[in-house]
């Protein structure tokens, strides 16, 4: 054998084995890469999973918040409401116009009388002490007391008070009638 031909048989080889090398390499990095690409899309499946439950988490916290958010507005404006209705009705009832005051005024003294211990003292509210004073016989009178109207009775050694002022009277009815008042403004049933 001569030496080209040596020299062309080794080349020839030299050039299987690199081709063989090359076939090998290029089936291993294909390899590698569908891997990878395997696992890019299996994360990518993942990321985009997690953000979807995140997001569907957030937007039901969300949803949530802003439910609440919107109960607790309407919570406030109906307390708003409430008393502003409740003072409405502390001036209409404090008012000295206050249609059927005198009538009133006679009802709690009628039971008063019925109610009272001898010697007691009337002490009304100041802007019912004329009407009490025309309608009240048989009681003494004593220092104003505060109040939207009416009167207490003291017994003279001040053991006893008996209550009848407006006040009282009004804040039982409200809250006896809490239930109505709110179905009248809010529509509530």
């Amino acid at each position: 054998m001569t030496l080209e031909a040596l020299a062309s048989e080794i080349a020839t080889a030299a050039k299987k084995e690199a081709k063989g090398i090359t076939d090998a390499a290029k089936a291993e990095a294909k390899e590698i890469l569908d891997e990878a690409k395997a696992e890019a899309k299996s994360q990518g499946e993942d990321i985009q999973s997690r953000a979807e439950r995140e997001c569907a988490q957030i937007k039901t916290e969300t949803v949530a918040s802003a439910r609440q958010a919107n109960q607790k507005a309407k919570l406030i404006a109906r307390r708003e409401e409430l008393d502003a209705t409740w003072e409405a009705m502390l001036e209409l009832v404090g008012s000295p116009s206050l249609k059927g005051r005198s009538g009133l005024i006679k009802a709690l003294v009628s039971k008063a009388t019925d109610e009272a211990e001898k010697g007691m003292v009337l002490r009304p509210v100041s802007i019912d002490r004329p009407a009490l004073e025309k309608s009240s016989s048989g009681f003494d009178f004593g220092s104003d007391v505060d109040g939207l109207g009416g009167f207490v009775l003291e017994s003279k050694d001040g053991s006893v008070v008996l209550d009848y002022r407006f006040d009282g009277r009004l804040e039982e009815t409200w809250k006896a009638s809490l239930s109505s008042v709110t179905s009248v403004l809010f529509g509530d049933n």
